[in-house]
C-alpha cells in the first residue's frame, strides 16, 4: 500500500459511508417502525422484512450492499490498490455494525459484507451467495444462511485465491469472524430450536 494517507482517508470514509444506517431511513421514509423496538430489534434486512415487508427488506439489502462496494470502489480508484479495497470493505462492515451515528447499535453486517465480498472477490462470492440461498431455502433459517457465506468465503478466498498472502487470508477470516460474532444470539436460538425461520413469526423472545 504505496498511499498511506490516501488509504486512512478511505477507510474514515468507509467506515462513516457504513455507519448510515439503510434499514432505519428505509423506515423512516416509509412509515415503518422504529426497527430497534420491534422484531429482533436489529436494523438490517432481515428485520425490516419481518416488520415491513420483502419490497422493504429488498432496498435495505442493496442498500446496505452498495455500502460496501461503494467504500471498496473508491478505496480502490483513489490508491490504485487492490488491497486498499479489502481494508476499505472491512470498515464500512465495522461502520454498519458500531455506527457513529446510532451509539455504536447497528447491525449485523451481512449485507453489507456480500457488497465487499463481490467487489474484492466476486467469483467465490457469487458461488457462496449461491450455496447460501439453498441453504436458507432448505432450511428457512437466514442466520444460518448467513454465516455459511462468510465462513465458505473464508475458506475458498484463502485456499484458492490467496496465493499464500496472509494479509488476505487474515482479512477473509476476520470478516467472516466479525459476521459470527454478531450471530452470537442467532446462534444460541439454533441450539436451542428457537430460532426464528423465514416467512414465521418470532418463536422465542427477540434479542436484546
Amino acid at each position: 500500500m504505496n498511499h498511506p494517507f490516501l488509504l486512512v482517508l478511505c477507510c474514515i470514509a468507509a467506515y462513516l459511508l457504513g455507519s448510515v444506517s439503510v434499514g432505519l431511513l428505509t423506515a423512516r421514509w416509509f412509515h415503518g417502525p422504529d426497527l430497534r423496538t420491534v422484531g429482533s430489534k436489529n436494523t438490517g434486512a432481515s428485520n425490516v422484512q419481518r416488520t415491513m415487508g420483502w419490497k422493504y427488506g429488498i432496498i435495505t439489502f442493496l442498500g446496505d450492499l452498495l455500502k460496501g462496494v461503494i467504500s471498496c470502489l473508491l478505496a480502490e480508484a483513489v490508491t490504485g490498490d487492490h488491497s486498499a479495497a479489502l481494508l476499505a470493505g472491512l470498515f464500512a462492515v465495522v461502520g454498519h455494525n458500531w455506527p457513529v451515528f446510532y451509539q455504536f447499535k447497528g447491525g449485523k453486517g451481512v449485507s453489507t459484507t456480500t457488497g465487499v465480498m463481490l467487489w474484492c472477490f466476486p467469483v467465490p462470492a457469487l458461488i457462496c451467495m449461491a450455496v447460501t440461498l439453498a441453504v436458507i431455502a432448505l432450511t428457512k433459517w437466514i442466520s444460518l444462511g448467513s454465516m455459511v457465506l462468510v465462513t465458505l468465503y473464508a475458506v475458498i478466498v484463502s485456499v484458492f485465491y490467496s496465493q499464500g498472502n496472509l494479509w488476505i487470508i487474515a482479512w477473509s477470516i476476520f470478516m467472516a469472524a466479525m459476521c459470527i460474532y454478531r450471530h452470537r444470539s442467532n446462534i444460541q436460538r439454533l441450539l436451542n430450536g428457537t430460532e426464528n425461520k423465514l416467512g414465521k413469526g418470532p418463536a422465542a423472545k427477540p434479542e436484546e
